[in-house]
């Protein structure tokens, strides 16, 4: 059977996201719905490969068991907190209160990029986490996800049809899909621009930033403001190798 270091699994509100990885790099991620995650599915991946240990990040707790169950007698687990060695430092009133996905992006930006750093995760909500110039997570911003948006003006509202999200082909909208489309993309990079603007003012005036997006929708808004420097779909993931070699 062959083996690798780590399994790493980030368990997000929508997605949960699995991939093996050694010490230095990641394999192909894969990914499911959170809804669907067992422990016979975490099972089914540990009998594809032996792990030395299991890596986890979970921001939804009734999942927990089903990785516990399915790790038993067959690898260590490590769940991602702020009281391991994260190779950052954290200033923050109630640290127990960050999510474990933030926390691995802030550990990743600071090790692949540099600091002060902003990462830009967009998921289920769409996260702001800055490190600072001493190399410590000083906190953030929390808005709803694009999906969330345009959900929620689906199920609020009478006529507004559900859409799929991808670029618009004009700002003026020629019908009502086209015209959601182009509110939700277009002002939701919007959105993103002026936090960035804020953030940075208020932080780190006349300095350079790394701003690093990542996430499920991070190419379709991202890739289009020049703000943002890289895109990194699979960071959070990335951080939770970081901090298993860091705490192995």
């Amino acid at each position: 059977m062959p083996r690798s270091d780590y399994l790493l699994i980030d368990i997000s509100n929508s997605y949960a996201k699995f991939a093996f990885a050694s010490r230095r790099r990641l394999s192909a991620p894969a990914r499911i719905a959170t809804k669907k995650l067992s422990h016979s599915v975490v099972g089914g991946l540990l009998r594809q490969r032996n792990v030395r240990k299991v890596v986890v990040s979970s921001v939804v707790p009734t999942k927990n068991s089903a990785i516990a169950k399915a790790a038993r007698k067959r690898a260590r687990v490590l769940w991602l907190d702020w009281k391991l060695n994260l190779g950052v430092g954290i200033d923050y009133p109630k640290p127990q209160s960050i999510g474990a996905d933030r926390l691995a992006n802030a550990a990743a930006v600071a090790e692949l990029y540099g600091f002060p750093a902003v990462v830009i995760d967009f998921g289920t909500a769409v996260t702001f986490d800055i490190v600072s110039e001493r190399r410590t997570y000083i906190g953030g911003l929390i808005a709803p996800g694009l999906e969330a948006m345009t959900n929620f003006l689906y199920k609020r509202t009478a006529l507004l049809p559900r859409i799929s999200l991808k670029e618009p082909r004009h700002a003026v909208g020629k019908s009502t899909i086209e015209a959601m489309r182009s509110g939700a993309v277009i002002g939701y990079r919007g959105l993103v621009r002026e936090i960035l603007a804020r953030i940075k003012a208020e932080q780190f005036p006349h300095k350079k930033v790394y701003v690093i997006a990542t996430g499920g929708y991070a190419r379709l808004i991202a890739g289009r403001l020049q703000e943002i420097g890289v895109i990194r779909p699979h960071l959070t993931l990335e951080g939770l190798r970081i901090v298993a070699n860091l705490n192995d």
